[in-house]
């Protein structure tokens, strides 16, 4: 019979495994899920509850504090997070910390925190207006709050223009005060729907009841097209969900896309829509947290963590644009939130739809086997035609005028029509390099293997892979010669030679324009007025933006990603591609696409220009199929960093070659890796390949604990990625 006085925790610690403690005498044996705090070390840390089972240990730590009486993670997201932590092969403590919003890991109450609000005391409210006399902002103060009883929010009271001083002086002579009102759970309505559904074609209406009349778990490949009406799809099969009191999650890929999904859901469902993502602060993520645990928040929509969020009555999780790279954590818990929203709709017994007008090829393979309900949406709402591309030799194009004339032409004359063009280019910055006339000399990152890129208006050049930042050199770094100029374009240089060649506004959206809260929503709302503009931006605006009066996409510099050294390069290029030509021509005008290439002739990008995503990507799986790479074979990436080359590449070296042959699976390397240096730190790569995944898992079963007894890698950071999606 396991002892209730010994409990095996879960910590937040880069170490496999649990970690025995004692209860303290008479306490009762929490949950599995339940928080405590534990000494560690010399810390004090927060971790959940494992299991109870007696120790072979002599001597325990106790407990220092049991936070939950109830489990803050319910049975199946625990077994979600054991399923993630055995598949990736991390550490589960750390897994089920980051499920965990910030206020719950520093020990904070999992409940939602009360509405601030000022109100007036009961001596205010008998304050006669003559003692206000000299203090005209204090009197309008105490005059609006006599207005509201209940008291009204810092943010209302801002609107109505009452001023912080005022109150705090209010607040010294006891007149007002501020107080915590807690928030009474949202009532349950009986109309689901807040206005009427649109009109659906033959396409989407098969789509909607297919995903409407499944029983429990069905995977759907919602294969669209852009602008074929996939967000409609989403809303009409949510419908009967929400009618049956059950919870939706939708996941996107990016916050960007958050607001304009968020406003179209609450035009569409009277119901409670809740948001999370990484935006929010620590307070209104727990709250969001919670609200969806406790089942008052009914749509959920977030990025990639959001597919962790428990659900009190779930029913359906939708992610959309699920070919999208964001998806996949990077760093630290590198999952997938693609697959895990999949692995958690089987385990709770629910739909889930991948969409996308550009599929990921594991996920198209899925639908071809069979494995995935295959939904195809081939013509854009409103019967508006695809826009087709017209492939443009950039071989003509200077640093000095990266736009083509027949582009500029093409812009102007869209502007003359008192229609939007969007000019897409996935670089930030002014210029990519600063280079001296005289000798080549490249301005390069002291910490990277890469080049500095010139942000003029910031008066610096900055690296975008580490972030070192230094001003313009006057001199050549390496002849001295002051005959300094700068090569290439970005986003900042198109913004300003189309400024002094159109008379229409040009708004720029990356991610040096957009980094102030509101300012993305601020500039879409600017190009949502249909006024006649010229977008400039990078992959912000390739994907979900609907801008009606767009007609003309300009798309420059691709072709690095059809020749990349990355299988995957391809893929996400054409995705790219497509996604950003898809903006043009979304409504009742005709769209058109210009693409600037140096490589027009290539298979690859003629196949992308020619529209057919599904031509290319046949061309792609066979050849993965020939090599033996995703779909048809699995990988995962061992990578290392240190402050040498050398120590990187022992480090890798022992692991290589004392690892067991298991059949099936393959290592390949050690090599350094394609950017040897970053950060500081010399990076190499050891690769493990198989047909399977049960060798492949096999043999990372073999290697992790072999790569954490190594002495050489304690002098090294190293990292486990699993289904790795960039190779560089």
């Amino acid at each position: 019979m396991p002892s209730p006085s010994v409990v095996q925790v879960a910590l937040p610690v880069p170490l496999p495994g649990c970690f025995d403690y004692r209860l303290p005498p008479g306490a009762p044996a929490p949950d599995r899920g339940c928080r405590v705090e534990v000494p560690f070390g010399r810390r004090t840390l927060v971790g959940l509850v494992h299991d109870h089972q007696p120790s072979e240990l002599k001597q325990l730590k106790t407990v220092k504090r049991v936070l939950d009486e109830e489990p803050v993670i319910d049975p199946a997201l625990y077994a979600l997070c054991e399923r993630a932590a055995r598949y990736y092969h991390h550490p589960l403590g750390e897994v089920l910390n980051f499920v965990l919003p910030a206020l719950l890991r520093q020990g904070q109450p999992a409940r939602a925190g009360g509405e601030v609000r000022w109100r007036l005391t009961d001596r205010g409210h008998h304050v006669a207006p003559e003692r206000l006399a000299r203090a005209p902002r204090q009197l309008q103060a105490l005059e609006i709050l006599a207005e509201h009883p209940r008291g009204l929010t810092p943010a209302m009271l801002e609107a109505l223009s009452v001023s912080r001083p005022a109150l705090q002086a209010l607040r010294d002579k006891e007149w007002v005060e501020r107080v915590e009102v807690a928030e009474t759970p949202p009532p349950e309505v009986d109309k689901v729907r807040a206005e009427p559904a649109l009109r659906a074609n033959a396409e989407q209406r098969a789509a909607i009841e297919a995903i409407a009349g499944a029983e429990g778990f069905q995977p759907f490949l919602l294969d669209g097209v852009t602008g074929s009406g996939k967000t409609e799809v989403y809303l009409q099969a949510m419908a009967p969900v929400l009618a049956a009191g059950k919870q939706v999650l939708v996941l996107v890929p990016e916050i960007g896309l958050t607001p304009q999904t968020l406003r179209r859901f609450r035009q569409r469902f009277a119901v409670p829509v809740t948001v999370l993502h990484s935006g929010l602060t620590d307070r209104e993520r727990l709250d969001a947290w919670v609200a969806a645990r406790e089942g008052h928040a009914r749509i959920l929509i977030g990025t990639r963590s959001a597919v962790f969020t428990p659900l009190a009555r779930p029913g359906l999780i939708i992610v959309d644009e699920a070919h999208d790279a964001s998806l996949k954590q990077q760093d630290g818990f590198r999952y997938h939130a693609r697959d895990l929203a999949s692995w958690r709709a089987q385990q709770l017994g629910v739909p889930v739809v991948h969409g996308s007008a550009t599929p990921a090829l594991e996920t198209l393979q899925l639908a071809r086997d069979g494995r995935y309900h295959w939904l195809r949406l081939r013509q854009r709402a409103g019967g508006a035609g695809a826009p087709p591309i017209e492939l443009l030799d950039a071989r003509d194009a200077t640093p000095d005028r990266p736009l083509l004339p027949t582009a500029l032409k093409a812009i102007t004359d869209t502007l003359g029509r008192g229609e939007q063009a969007l000019v897409f280019l996935n670089r930030r910055g002014f210029a990519p390099v600063i280079l001296c006339r005289d000798c080549g000399w490249q301005d390069e990152c002291p910490r990277c293997d890469s080049l500095m890129t010139w942000h003029r208006s910031e008066h610096q050049l900055r690296c975008h892979h580490c972030g070192h930042q230094h001003r313009v050199p006057r001199h050549c770094g390496q002849c001295g010669s002051t005959n300094l100029t700068d090569a290439g374009a970005g986003t900042e240089k198109l913004e300003t030679l189309l400024a002094d060649h159109c008379d229409a506004p040009v708004v720029r959206i990356d991610r040096d324009t957009t980094r102030r809260k509101g300012s993305l929503d601020a500039k879409l709302a600017q190009i949502q007025k249909g006024e006649p503009a010229v977008l400039v931006g990078t992959q912000m605006l390739a994907k979900g933006h609907h801008f009606p009066r767009l007609s003309l996409a300009v798309i420059m510099n691709m072709d690095a990603g059809f020749l990349s050294a990355d299988f995957r390069g391809p893929e996400q290029a054409a995705q790219l591609l497509l996604q950003v030509a898809g903006r043009s021509g979304r409504q009742d005008r005709p769209g058109r696409v210009l693409m600037q290439s140096r490589h027009g002739d290539h298979n690859l990008v003629r196949l992308a220009a020619a529209g057919d995503y599904h031509a290319l990507a046949n061309t792609l799986l066979e050849e993965r199929r020939a090599a033996g790479l995703p779909p048809f074979g699995h990988l995962a990436l061992l990578r290392c960093e240190a402050m040498a080359m050398d120590q990187a590449m022992a480090f890798l070296e022992e692991c290589a070659g004392q690892l067991p042959e298991v059949e099936g699976a393959h290592v390949l390397g050690p090599v350094p890796a394609p950017m040897e240096k970053r950060a500081g730190r010399y990076r190499a790569q050891l690769l493990v390949q198989s047909a399977g995944r049960p060798a492949l898992h096999g043999l990372l079963d073999a290697l992790m604990p072999l790569a954490r007894s190594l002495p050489s890698g304690r002098r090294c950071r190293w990292h486990l990625d699993v289904d790795p999606i960039d190779l560089l």
